[in-house]
């Protein structure tokens, strides 16, 4: 009877061992499955915590560790994003130009948020370095004498320089540029140009009797007018000019004829071409105006034999620079 009794106590422990091992087992599979993370979490206040969670979404965690986001606040990642790689929630607070942003936003259906936030960007600074190239100027010898036909005697070359801006950008475009510091890189080599006096006993005689080079089609307003009459060929030191009164000094918008002045159509020239001439530049006849010009204009250091061509802008004045150009002038 004892036996019996030992033999039941026996099997009864080894039942209740073999049902712990099992509870054991599954309790380390549920551990094994459920994976447990190191979250950060970044306050509004700069406040850092860290929780052990096993949940992956953003508003679970929060729930869980009973952190309440407020209205002003915003959350990176969103409420509803899953935990991302680096294990961190960021809690910020939204500005005062953030929230004005959403009601707005709120209040206009039509305005979206990405509309009105493109009014609030940051403006960003950057440090720009360009090079740029300087125009070399072209001095002429014996310009008070009679004219003459003209040599280069020094061929003129560009200079270079290289400007440190200071550029504000908003929404990636350019609003703002200031000049930090300008350096030398390379003088321009001025060109001289020498010339020669020519043995002439009248205007008349300057005049050549080769055919003019005009262009495919003539039907150009100008053309017309000088249809069947023959001009006078001149090579004229020719250069540019716009409305810019600091740079090329002129201090109205207005030309000594009286007219505005018009970009590749207006020529200042000196008095001995009366105003009115029409002069044609074969070198120039693929620009806008198929290289007819008017002379509409005069300019303090315009002498007989300079051209100065009117641009739109400063800029593409300075890159014209200075050329030697075969020009038809005929006079109305």
């Amino acid at each position: 009877m004892i036996k019996n009794e030992k033999a039941s106590l026996s099997i009864k422990k080894i039942a209740f061992t073999m049902i712990l091992l099992i509870l054991l087992c599954g309790v380390g599979t549920m551990a094994t499955n459920t994976k447990l993370s190191n979250v950060k979490i970044v306050l509004s206040n700069q406040y850092e915590i860290n929780v052990l969670t096993t949940k992956t979404k953003i508003s679970d965690i929060l729930e869980e560790n009973h952190i309440v986001v407020l209205p002003e606040e915003n959350v990176l990642p969103n409420m509803d994003s899953q935990l991302s790689e680096n294990k961190t929630i960021t809690i910020t607070k939204i500005s005062e130009e953030g929230q004005d942003v959403i009601k707005l936003a709120e209040e206009n259906s039509e305005v979206s948020i990405e509309q009105l936030l493109g009014d609030y960007a940051p403006v960003i600074e950057k440090i720009i370095t360009e090079q740029v190239e300087i125009p070399f100027e072209t001095i002429t010898k014996n310009a008070s004498q009679e004219e003459g036909t003209s040599k280069i005697i020094t061929k003129g070359k560009n200079g270079l320089k290289e400007i440190t801006y200071r550029a504000k950008f908003k929404n990636e475009v350019e609003i703002e540029r200031t000049i930090i510091s300008e350096d030398m890189i390379k003088e321009p080599v001025n060109q001289v140009v020498q010339i020669n006096k020519e043995v002439v006993t009248s205007r008349s005689n300057l005049e050549r009797t080769k055919p003019v080079e005009l262009p495919k089609t003539t039907n150009h307003t100008l053309a017309k007018k000088v249809e069947g009459k023959t001009p006078m060929v001149k090579t004229f030191n020719t250069s540019a000019y716009c409305s810019c009164t600091k740079c090329c000094g002129k201090t109205s918008n207005t030309t000594s004829s009286g007219v505005a002045p018009s970009t590749w159509h207006t020529i200042a020239a000196g008095k001995a071409y009366p105003l009115g001439t029409i002069i044609y530049i074969p070198a120039l006849k693929d620009k806008p105006n198929g290289g007819w010009f008017v002379v509409q204009d005069r300019g303090g250091s315009i002498s007989s034999n300079k051209l100065d061509i009117y641009m739109g802008t400063h800029t593409q004045a300075l890159q014209y620079g200075r050329k030697n150009l075969e020009c038809y002038v005929y006079e109305m």
